[in-house]
């Protein structure tokens, strides 16, 4: 598991006040990382931008749907992915590397899976393929990432449970905390995850204030640089 102590339902709430950007700006503040790292690129995006900001802790695996088993028609529901689900703290993210050579032929999580990835503690999927029948998952209050919306589920199937995965950018593994709202996801260290709030309410009070100043009467270039170097 990627995280050493797990944040308190408290601490999960007030990540969820800020979207993923002022996260990202709160996150850049510790110097943990480089600033192009830990985001998503854009190949993949939010089914329901409405939605409140996403926050919980990463459950992974692999994908693929473009290749017929061996035998059979189909590939059957695997236990093992609802047990490995289970094992991991909650809230939970399903993030599936879909590794065809091309991705989002076919969709793993629809109507049905995203049901069963509520009743196992999951507030979102990510991937790097395909989604589908997105009325019923908005309505279940399941959030979706995904490369594009697919008809069907072709022939999906889960494999390398909990081994680190890629998805548009950004490096996951089985409990990595993930804040994903409509301008894509961050990954949150474990080690700073709990201070982000707090920073964030600084700097988010800070941006207010140069906002606030650009819209008044009293704006000049020479007051806008004054109060930048106050707010920096």
């Amino acid at each position: 598991m990627a995280c050493t102590r797990w944040l308190t339902e408290q601490e999960l709430s007030a990540l969820r006040q800020f979207d993923t950007c002022m996260i990202a700006n709160a996150i850049e503040n510790f110097n943990v990382r480089l600033r192009n790292s830990g985001f998503t690129g854009g190949k993949i995006r939010c089914m329901f931008p409405e939605a409140l900001p996403m926050v919980g802790y990463a459950v992974t695996g692999r994908l693929r749907s473009g290749d017929p088993p061996i035998a059979g028609t189909s590939y059957h529901d695997r236990g093992d992915l609802w047990t490995w689900i289970l094992k991991t703290h909650g809230p939970r993210i399903l993030v599936l590397e879909d590794v065809d050579q091309k991705p989002g032929r076919g969709a793993f999580v629809g109507d049905m899976h995203a049901a069963i990835l509520k009743a196992l503690g999951c507030v979102g999927y990510v991937t790097n393929g395909a989604v589908r029948e997105l009325p019923s998952a908005r309505r279940m209050g399941m959030q979706l990432f995904a490369g594009n919306v697919a008809v069907s589920h072709a022939y999906a199937h889960i494999f390398d449970l909990g081994v680190p995965v890629s998805v548009d950018g950004i490096e996951v593994n089985t409990g990595t905390l993930l804040h994903g709202d409509q301008h894509g996801i961050v990954t949150v260290p474990a080690e700073i995850a709990p201070v982000i709030p707090s920073v964030a309410t600084r700097l988010k009070r800070s941006e207010l204030e140069v906002i606030e100043f650009c819209q008044s009467e009293n704006f000049s270039v020479e007051k806008l640089s004054e109060l930048m170097k106050r707010t920096q």
